[in-house]
């Protein structure tokens, strides 16, 4: 059986090749801020995307993308605010959020891709 870690990690993987896939460039992953952790960086055209990922291996209590609550969105802004302030970024910026169920080996069985999730 995977650990939570584990399916974090594997989450945060599929993710990545998910966006990559779709032409986005990675800038980081697992950024530290303080308190709050931005699982992805990345960029697209002109502006910079933070996502976050919430992986579960099944949804018997709801979707992944649930467990995103106001006080974690907060969380996500303020440490977005010191990635930009940290690079000199001031133009467009985008919060998504990507959903992913994998199954006991770790194989993908749903992802789903939140454009413009909050702000």
């Amino acid at each position: 059986m995977l650990s939570n870690r584990e399916i974090g990690d594997i989450g945060e993987s599929l993710a990545e090749n998910h966006l990559i896939s779709e032409g986005y460039e990675i800038l980081e992953r697992n950024w530290r801020y303080s308190r709050a952790e931005l699982d992805l960086i990345a960029r697209k055209d002109e502006a910079l995307i933070f996502i976050e990922v919430k992986t579960r291996s099944y949804n018997y209590f709801g979707e992944p993308e649930e467990a995103v609550t106001p006080a974690k969105e907060a969380l996500i802004m303020d440490a977005a605010q010191r990635y930009m302030e940290k690079i000199g970024h001031d133009w467009e910026i985008r919060f998504d959020i990507i959903s992913v169920i994998i199954d006991s080996k770790g194989e993908k069985q749903q992802l789903e891709h939140f454009r413009d999730a909050f702000f």
